[in-house]
């Protein structure tokens, strides 16, 4: 299983928010960004930020995948 966040750069681009604005606002690391971007794994915490920011819920902008899915 991995993570994809394609569901919050969806949100993000309808919202008209980019994303050293939704990082300032959530005040989350610039190298935390970089993990979002890369898909890869990020603390709950984090992720609380972003969806307190965006008023979501976590499956708003997260999805566990199954790799063979993503090849």
């Amino acid at each position: 299983m991995a993570v994809s966040y394609e569901r919050l750069w969806k949100l993000l681009i309808d919202r008209k928010i980019s994303k050293a604005n939704l990082r300032k606002a959530s005040g989350i690391a610039p190298n935390t960004m970089t993990k979002l971007r890369r898909n890869e794994e990020v603390t709950l915490t984090v992720l609380g930020k972003i969806c307190n920011v965006l008023e979501v819920d976590y499956g708003d902008i997260i999805e566990y995948v199954d790799k063979g899915d993503e090849e």
